[in-house]
């Protein structure tokens, strides 16, 4: 089976499940989005949820679609940076006990955190401090960390440093691999819409965008919106929540539904979508099987709270992908 290596934000999430959204209007935090901060910010809202309920996992995007990817069995590496510090510790351990080949540099800066606050409705607001994360640059990446890998994914919060994602995906394309990536948060895509246009149309086969994704992307509605990114690269997929997805392949459409779930916490629900789908395509899978599976994984972890899920929920899940 080929090989995935992800690149992204090392972060540890911290999962806070709020009463109502009146602490996101207190902190002017909009509602869905993913909004960069300070460690003075962190400390303010951490003050102020003290009383919540609230649960701690490794994070980032592309790190939950490889712990995904990794619990299906995909042999599995990840590119970060983090601290010298107890939650680089907790990255690092949640990565090597997930059997992920950790390829993580060491940064000056603390570990970065991301507060996940989650609203009675399921939706999730970030509130991110990168920390050690930022850090990550251009000079960290060379040619040999690719070695002996076939799929490339990366999380498009790394779209803001335009330096590192354009040597990481022209290294990629030069030791043959096939890139994907995530649109990751509509803010960061109109914050850099021309230099994404121009990555995704040279260097990416696999665009991954949900619905406000798509639209900061192209302007247009899911449909619309999904054969205009594929008109830039090989295989495009728009998520659509309760909705499904769609996928584009040259002449080819697929519109796959959802599987029903008690939703709790929508975080993490498209990076195992694109787990899901991932592991289709490493083991030859059409692309409407590879929905398929993208729909279960992205399904069954909106019951849980944050993107990681138990062994036995992931046993359950290799039973169900297995009989389709």
């Amino acid at each position: 089976m080929d090989k995935v290596l992800g690149m992204g934000n090392a972060l540890v999430d911290i999962m806070t499940k709020l009463n109502s959204d009146l602490l996101l209007e207190k902190f002017s935090l909009p509602k869905a989005s993913m909004q960069l901060c300070d460690i003075n910010f962190i400390k303010k809202i951490t003050e102020n949820t003290t009383e919540l309920e609230k649960q701690q996992s490794s994070g980032g995007s592309a790190a939950n679609t490889i712990r995904g990817l990794a619990n299906l069995g995909v042999k599995t590496g990840f590119i970060g940076k983090i601290g010298d510090d107890e939650f680089g510790k907790f990255f690092r351990n949640d990565l090597e006990n997930g059997n992920i080949e950790a390829k993580l540099f060491t940064g000056k800066s603390g570990t970065g955190r991301a507060i996940a606050l989650i609203s009675p409705d399921s939706e999730r607001t970030f509130a991110t401090y990168l920390g050690a994360a930022v850090n990550l640059s251009a000079q960290d990446i060379y040619s040999s960390v690719f070695d002996g890998y076939k799929y490339f994914h990366i999380e498009g919060y790394l779209v803001q440093n335009h330096a590192l994602l354009k040597k990481a995906v022209e290294l990629a394309k030069k030791n043959n691999m096939i890139i994907s990536l995530d649109l990751a948060s509509y803010n960061v895509v109109e914050e850099n819409l021309e230099f994404l246009k121009s990555i995704i149309k040279k260097y990416v086969d696999i665009v991954f965008a949900n619905e406000e994704e798509a639209k900061a992307f192209t302007d247009k509605e899911p449909k619309h919106a999904v054969h205009i990114i594929s008109e830039n690269c090989e295989i495009a997929v728009v998520k659509i929540g309760k909705k499904g997805s769609l996928i584009k392949q040259r002449d080819n459409f697929y519109k796959i539904g959802i599987i029903p779930v008690n939703s709790v916490d929508t975080t993490g629900a498209g990076d195992l979508y694109a787990s899901g789908f991932l592991y289709g395509l490493t083991k030859g899978f059409s692309l409407n099987q590879c929905g398929k599976i993208g729909s279960v994984l992205s399904g069954k972890v909106i019951e849980v709270i944050g993107s990681k899920m138990d062994t036995d929920k992931w046993i359950k899940i290799n039973k169900i992908v297995k009989n389709l």
